[in-house]
Order: C-alpha cells, then structure tokens, then sequence
C-alpha cells in the first residue's frame, strides 16, 4: 500500500504544480512585454518540462506498483490517466512548444502572445488530467 499512497502524493505534487502554472505563472507571465514573456515562458517550460515529466512517471510507476501489490484496477487506472500526460504533450501541445522554442528572444513574432495564450489553454487540460489521476488515486486509497 505504501506503493499507492507514494503515487497518490506523485500525482498531488504533479497537480498542484501544473494548476500553479495555470493561475499564478501564467497570470503573471502575460503582464510582460512580448519580448520578456518569450523569454520567462523558455526559461519556465524547460524547468517545468523536466519536474512535471519525472512525476508524471514516477506516479505511474507508483501506481502500476499498488495495482500490482493489490490488484485494486483502481491504481492502474490513475497511473494510465497520469502517464497519459506524455503523449497529450507530444502530440498536441508539443507543436506549439516547439514554435515558441524556435521564435527569436531580439524580436518575437506577432504571434508569440497569442501562441502563449493557446498553449496555456492546453496546459490546462494537462492540469485536469493531474487532478484526475489524483481522484483515482484517492479513490484506490479509499477502496
């Protein structure tokens, strides 16, 4: 059970950060000018990618643990929500991340507000996601 309450508190973790992101960073980050919210939006996506990716998979393992020490469906269940993390990311916010990556810090596009703006709309499903796998994993705990 240990297994199970460690993936419970990964993906508490996992959420939390990502509604952090969601109502305060990003909030914050369109007060700036174009040029200062590109550069804080690069400098925060590649901190952010590497914590949220690490406990996006060490809460599925956790979970995929608890269900096999259990045998609870109710683990496995938040560990495929939480991992489903990665391709959300690879297939559907990953297009916009890379656009931002590649626009110039001297002089941004246009566009770089509004692409900010879009990519924290799909961040927010990420955040959903967080707090799901969280429920679950709740729930599994409370079964």
């Amino acid at each position: 059970m240990l297994a199970g309450l460690l993936a419970l508190i990964v993906a508490a973790l996992f959420a939390g950060a990502a509604v952090y992101i969601n109502v305060a960073e990003q909030p914050a980050r369109l007060l700036l000018d174009d040029r200062s919210l590109l550069i804080e939006w690069k400098f925060a996506y590649k901190r952010g990618f590497v914590m949220q990716a690490s406990l996006a998979v060490i809460g599925s393992l956790l979970g995929i643990a608890a269900w096999s020490q259990t045998g609870n469906w109710r683990w496995l269940l938040g560990a495929v929500v939480l991992i489903t993390n990665w391709p959300y990311t690879l297939v559907v916010i990953m297009p916009a991340n890379n656009t931002l990556m590649q626009m110039s810090d001297t002089e941004p596009d246009p566009t770089t507000r509004a692409l900010i703006e879009r990519w924290s709309r799909l961040h927010a499903n990420r955040t959903a996601l967080g707090f799901a796998a969280t429920l679950i994993f709740l729930w599994a705990a409370l079964s």
